[in-house]
């Protein structure tokens, strides 16, 4: 069977509560990306599908609990045909995408009438129960070993504020020395675009990359070798978002929104990267204001940093190695869970 997704359910915005409208108690209320807070009220009393229709998130989907609210950003499905399941649905649109009913450039946005040209394929009831069971019970699958892989960094988080108290107020009161007395910060390539190639020799490692694996240009270019990073490296992405990493991605050359840092004797590199990482919302102002409005290698270099005895850096980056090891093997079961989900949707809806 196969009809139009206005015809199936009618895709619906609600009136838009303001933030300061929002409560720390009630009934939830879903924006663009989820629950944003909660309200005295609700305006669906089932759970729904929305789609984000308007923002960088544009065409997000998501089903909001029982009782809940549904903001202005997102677009309710409302009044879903009984021969529809709801999961069957949700997973369908996944499958599909809604790229091609998102409008506007500077602006991103779905409307109603780009959603009635969305047509829905569908099987018996039966059927499609019994294929959003499958699909729901490797995506529960998914969540929870994505619910490990945060308990881990919960974890090592823990273990550096037991061991090396908050890294900001320094509540041990470590000796502290400006990043550049330990640590030099080495700047990438800036790019113009026709430099960036769909193919070639090298990787161009962007910030986009840094947080994420697509996406991905290419260059040609032989560079001096301060221009390459390879696997074991400390990075830290400084531009748009911010934060550091040890690189395992093979050898790639490594834009200039991007430092490269080259760790002295005082530090440990796995210590210095938590370092950095546990300290990068203060550095932009977040919560113990440090106050650097902008992340500028200057700033980042005059910047004060604790540096705790080496040996005690060295049993604390174990521990993260440690479980690193544990982090890696739940990520391959995570990402064979990913494929199978993806060939499984591929199966059941083309």
């Amino acid at each position: 069977m196969e009809k139009g997704l206005c015809e199936i359910c009618n895709p619906k915005q609600w009136k838009t509560i303001s933030s300061d409208m929002l409560t720390e108690n009630g009934y939830p209320v879903y924006g663009a990306n989820g629950i944003i807070g909660y309200y005295t009220s609700y305006n669906h009393e089932e759970p729904t599908i929305l789609i984000t229709c308007r923002g960088a998130t544009c065409g997000t989907l998501n089903i909001c609990e029982s009782f809940s609210y549904v903001n202005g950003n997102a677009m309710a499905l409302d009044n879903l045909s009984e021969e529809i399941d709801i999961r069957y649905l949700y997973y369908y649109l996944l499958s599909r995408g809604l790229s091609d009913v998102i409008t506007g450039s500077a602006q991103p946005q779905i409307v109603r009438r780009s959603l009635a040209k969305v047509k829905v394929m569908y099987p018996p009831l039966d059927e499609q129960r019994k294929i959003a069971a499958v699909l729901d019970k490797v995506s529960s699958l998914i969540a929870k070993r994505r619910q490990q892989l945060d308990k881990l960094d919960e974890l090592v988080k823990s273990r550096f504020i037991e061991m090396f108290g908050d890294p900001v107020l320094n509540p041990f009161e470590w000796q502290k020395n400006t990043l550049e007395t330990n640590a030099t910060l080495l700047n990438g390539r800036a790019y113009s675009q026709d430099e960036l190639l769909d193919s070639g020799k090298y990787p161009v490692l962007r910030v986009g990359n840094f947080f994420s694996n697509r996406g991905w240009y290419y260059s040609d270019l032989e560079l001096e070798e301060d221009k390459y990073c390879d696997n074991g490296d400390l990075l830290y992405a400084w531009s748009a978002s911010f934060g550091p990493q040890i690189w395992h991605g093979g050898k790639v050359i490594y834009h200039y929104h991007i430092w490269k840092v080259l760790v002295g004797n005082a530090y440990n590199k796995l210590f210095l990267c938590k370092l950095l990482e546990y300290t990068t919302e203060s550095l932009m102002g977040e919560t113990h204001g440090i106050a650097m409005l902008h992340l500028t290698k200057s700033g980042m270099e005059k910047t004060e940093f604790i540096v705790p005895p080496l040996a005690l850096q060295e049993q604390f980056a174990a521990f993260v190695a440690q479980t690193d090891k544990s982090k890696l093997a739940i990520q391959k079961s995570l990402e064979k869970l990913e494929i199978l989900k993806k060939a499984l949707m591929q199966k059941y809806f083309g």
